[in-house]
């Protein structure tokens, strides 16, 4: 990885390469103006690496963070909703979760990086990946899924180590109420976490300010209980 530019009183940011699952992996960085902070890995939505994306690892990195979001797609993005679908099919669990991992062991390599465990916040698909993620790493000690999508099989959570902040919309009828109520159940019994799973007016991908269904009153109300969480997580 090349040397980030100099602090000029915002984020510095740039692609990167790291070894990962055995391969070489991209992503995503971005550094807050202070140079320094705790690590947070950012999981894309089921279109890729997107502006989107690194748009919130910019604001984790405002918010004071070192922000790195993997690129799981190898470059590739969809534009349409069954290419989105048939690219996460493509990924299984397993090999997220190990090219997730190989990112957290990048992050906690970085001297920028303050802290000893990471946070994950992801989105639909990442959301998902966040939940296994934190579920197979205990250096993952901050989870927020928004909206997380899990495919299959819930995690095992008996290992899991991390506090969970989760944000879904009520109007989102890809992930009906019954289901986080299960998924919050799991997490209790398994691991002796509770999970908050906060609820919001809103459909399917709120927070993503690229796509109509968009609510910004709901993604600003989830931002500003996620920073003060990860803070307090992360130190």
């Amino acid at each position: 990885m090349t040397e980030l530019p100099k602090s000029t009183g915002a984020p510095a940011h740039q692609n990167v390469t790291f070894p990962s699952g055995g391969t070489t992996a991209h992503g995503y960085l971005a550094l807050p103006p202070s140079g320094r902070g705790p690590g947070v890995i950012v999981i894309q939505e089921w279109w890729g690496l997107t502006d989107h994306i690194a748009d919130v690892a910019d604001r984790l990195a405002r918010e004071g963070f070192v922000a790195l979001a993997p690129d799981l797609y190898g470059g590739n993005v969809a534009h349409e909703s069954q290419e989105a679908l048939r690219m996460m099919q493509a990924l299984p669990v397993a090999r997220g979760v190990e090219l997730l991992s190989g990112a957290v062991d990048h992050l906690l390599s970085l001297p920028e990086v303050t802290s000893d465990t990471v946070g994950a916040v992801g989105f639909c698909m990442g959301g998902g990946f966040v939940l296994y993620l934190a579920a197979a790493d205990p250096r993952v000690s901050a989870a927020v899924p928004f909206y997380g999508v899990i495919q299959g099989e819930l995690p095992d959570f008996s290992g899991l180590k991390a506090q969970v902040l989760g944000h879904f919309g009520e109007l989102d009828q890809s992930i009906p109420a019954e289901s986080v109520d299960r998924l919050a159940d799991a997490i209790r019994e398994q691991s002796g976490i509770t999970p908050d799973f906060r609820r919001y007016p809103a459909d399917h991908a709120f927070f993503n300010d690229g796509r109509p269904v968009h609510d910004a009153e709901s993604a600003a109300r989830a931002w500003e209980r996620t920073v003060p969480f990860l803070h307090e997580q992360l130190g």
